[in-house]
């Protein structure tokens, strides 16, 4: 946001590429950016791709390219060096006419800044991963984030504090962790005074942290034992802002809830704003107004802004209702029980209809593992509703958004926890024996592939692109997860029996119930041959998969039709084999 509008990346339905749209003048406009896309490819998930300097943006498109975007012109290419980086985390440096950004090239990143000329000045590298940069608002402070491998942005990470000089060289620099072992994202000034959201004390809440010397100085802020953010996989994320007058905007997760809140500075209770959507993101201030991207169960994902003053809002950009009649979520708590201390939370979904009438529950298990499902609105949710199934998407143990221990508890674990938490909730929302069964994408894929090789809990199951062989996928995978698959399941050569034990590939001839998969011929996450192996392996014991390829998707399907031909085959599959278990049962009775 700046006096040249406010700018958001929106994406088009029809190719799912991102177009750079600007709101000024009371009028919405789609921005040039040529025939790509925008969006940064920095860690593989991105972040940061634009930002405002001046009366243009700096945006990174899909190509990896520096863009220069103004009004009424072709985009300029910034000729940064470095061929083959890919950048992310942008921020504008007004006071020096710069952009500073994260680079990667040639596996290693630095912390830059970067001239409308191309020329680069190095800041810090050293680091194996950072986070984006914090100014000031007078540019004389800077602050980020940073973290070493095999760690993750969420498990454990660094925060540095410096100064910049005249010619923009960073000077008097200072870091350090967390007083005990956290995660610190998010530094944002207010002034000259420094927040940041740290989970060293259980939660992502903020902190002040100024400097002693060379030791970093922690100050609580009061706050509710609530995550304030959820889990950084993309640059730039912004869950709290200043807003003047000695006031804070944050966003509070309660039970996967996102809330938007307005406290003072030294925190406490303050106002809920915006009650009627349920997740946050981009928080920004401008001209006393704050605006941010907000997201509801019944209406599509809306730019809005709001009034500090007297709590108004007021929707900018998006928010349609796309259906007359959405099915809402219903959130449901799975109690602690043996072995499992935890709580475990989700929403349920259910058709239209008489509520006596059992339906047939598809348990969606989220990807990641570490990200969590929100009561936002999902068309495919929808399709379900609309065809007679329940939906029920699971925040099992290591989802964020419900604090460090349960985040944690994944640690070693996947392919267990996970899978024993969906099982919990398959008995808590269909105990009445109507058939259950279990889908996921990704890393989801993984969790339900597991489920269905584990348990005789579900009717069957679905692999979107699922996870087959985690130590194919160790080999793999790129930088920034290379060290993920181990805190999930621990180092392989300590723990080979584990690795083997949560394999699918390897157990692929006990799964006996009905499997569907869906593959894209070039992905380079889940590589297509693991997905054929798996098939064939459930073949070659009497099993009869169905496997749908799609030559030209990745990891992720992007393309309209495929994703409307995927939901067609799901639904066949679902509807022709709970049509056999109920004939089954009526045959038993």
């Amino acid at each position: 946001m700046s006096s040249a509008g406010l700018f958001w990346l929106e994406t088009d339905p029809a190719d799912g590429r991102s177009r750079l749209q600007c709101l000024s003048g009371g009028s919405i406009t789609t921005r040039a950016t040529g025939p790509a896309g925008l969006g940064g490819r920095l860690n593989g998930y991105g972040g940061g791709s634009l930002t405002v300097l001046g009366d243009r943006v700096v945006a990174v498109a899909d190509d990896q390219r520096l863009l220069c975007l103004r009004a009424d012109s072709p985009p300029v290419e910034i000729p940064a060096a470095g061929s083959g980086a890919t950048w992310g985390g942008l921020v504008a440096d007004p006071h020096r006419e710069r952009v500073l950004a994260v680079r990667e090239l040639n596996g290693r990143q630095a912390l830059l800044a970067v001239y409308p000329d191309g020329a680069c000045q190095s800041l810090h590298q050293g680091e194996d991963f950072y986070g984006a940069p914090a100014l000031s608002p007078d540019g004389r402070r800077i602050a980020w984030v940073s973290w070493q491998l095999p760690d993750m942005p969420w498990h454990r990470s660094r925060l540095w504090i410096g100064k910049l000089d005249d010619n923009g060289h960073l000077e008097d620099l200072c870091s350090g962790a967390a007083p005990t072992e956290g995660a610190i994202q998010q530094p944002v000034f207010d002034g000259e005074r420094l927040r940041v959201l740290s989970d060293h004390g259980g939660w992502w809440q903020p902190w002040r942290v100024g400097t002693d010397g060379e030791n970093l100085v922690w100050s609580a802020v009061s706050a509710p034992d609530l995550d304030h953010a959820n889990a950084p996989w993309q640059l730039n994320e912004r869950h709290h802002s200043p807003v003047g007058r000695g006031q804070w905007a944050c966003v509070r997760y309660r039970r996967g809830v996102g809330e938007l809140w307005l406290v003072a500075a030294e925190g406490g209770s303050g106002h809920r704003l915006a009650a009627g959507f349920t997740d946050f993101r981009s928080l920004c201030v401008h001209a006393g107004r704050l605006y941010c991207i907000a997201r509801s169960a019944g209406r599509l994902d809306a730019v809005i802004e709001v009034n500090p003053l007297d709590h108004s809002v007021r929707v900018l950009a998006g928010g349609e209702q796309p259906m007359a009649a959405p099915v809402l979520p219903r959130p449901f708590c799975v109690p602690a029980s043996g072995s499992c201390e935890l709580d475990v939370h989700g929403f349920l979904y259910k058709p239209p209809g008489p509520e006596e009438a059992p339906a047939p529950l598809i348990l969606m298990a989220h990807g990641g593992p570490t990200s969590a499902a929100y009561p936002v609105y999902n068309a495919q949710i929808q399709y379900w509703c609309q065809r007679g199934f329940s939906v029920a998407e699971v925040n099992y143990r290591g989802s964020s958004g419900f604090g460090r221990k349960f985040r944690q508890a994944l640690a070693g674990r996947w392919g267990e926890s996970d899978v024993d938490d969906m099982e919990r909730a398959a008995d808590y929302l269909a105990g009445d024996g109507r058939p259950v069964y279990i889908q996921g994408r990704s890393s989801g894929g993984y969790t339900a592939l597991m489920a269905l090789i584990d348990s005789d809990r579900f009717s069957g199951g679905a692999s979107l692109f699922g996870v087959t062989d985690p130590l194919r996928l160790r080999e793999q995978t790129h930088r920034f997860e290379s060290g993920y698959l181990d805190w999930l399941l621990g180092d392989p050569d300590t723990h080979p029996e584990r690795w083997y034990a949560r394999t699918p590939r390897h157990h692929a001839g006990r799964i006996r119930v009905p499997v569907i998969f869906f593959q894209g011929g070039q992905d380079t996450v889940v590589v297509p041959e693991q997905t054929r192996a798996m098939t064939d392996a459930i073949k070659a014991q009497g099993g009869c998969p169905e496997l749908h390829w799609f030559d030209q998707e990745g990891h992720g399907f992007r393309d309209r039709d495929n994703q409307a031909r995927m939901l067609e085959w799901l639904h066949h599959f679902y509807r022709r084999h709970s049509r056999m278990a109920n004939e089954c049962a009526e045959n038993l009775s």
